[in-house]
């Protein structure tokens, strides 16, 4: 006998569903990603600038090593990042005040209010959508997109640790 568990065959109906959700899944990441496209190309940055201004509109501010390790960056691909971000006067970098040889980067107020202004009417109209949920199905819907974050995550660090080996 195996010491695997084994799972209760699926109704055809959970497998039907099952394999929608996943198609559906699927289709909002790319959906996203046609977003996210489209919004870099209206700014005029390429991808990897567009993470970046993600990240720095979602905090106070980061150091340029922190900016590498969210976005998978080397030091020199971070420099040449901020250098062009800054020409296009979406952020800021200035000498950390504790520490003269740390810099701080930080999303200017014009960025951050384009940033408002090209992601505004996504946001309210997935606050419109939230609110046909009840509260043990927004508390379903959150553990759901939790999970399935951290599933990306796991998957991204395999990936990196993978694609270095030799």
């Amino acid at each position: 006998m195996s010491s695997e568990q084994v799972s209760p065959p699926q109704e055809p109906k959970e497998t039907e569903l099952r394999r929608q959700l996943g198609e559906e899944v699927r289709a909002l990441q790319s959906a996203t990603d046609a977003v996210d496209a489209a919004t870099a190309d209206r700014l005029g940055i390429n991808r990897t600038d567009l993470h970046c201004l993600d990240v720095l509109t979602q905090r106070d501010s980061a150091t340029p090593s922190q900016l590498g390790a969210a976005l998978g960056l080397t030091t020199g691909s971070v420099t040449a990042m901020l250098d062009r971000l800054a020409r296009l006067g979406y952020l800021t970098r200035e000498p950390d005040a504790h520490d003269r040889r740390k810099s701080v980067v930080r999303a200017t107020a014009g960025i951050r209010r384009g940033a408002d202004e090209l992601y505004g009417p996504l946001a309210q109209d997935g606050a419109a959508l939230l609110e046909r949920y009840s509260l043990p199905e927004l508390e379903l819907l959150l553990d759901f997109a939790r999970r399935s974050r951290e599933i990306q995550e796991r998957h991204l660090g395999r990936l990196r640790d993978t694609g270095h080996e030799e």
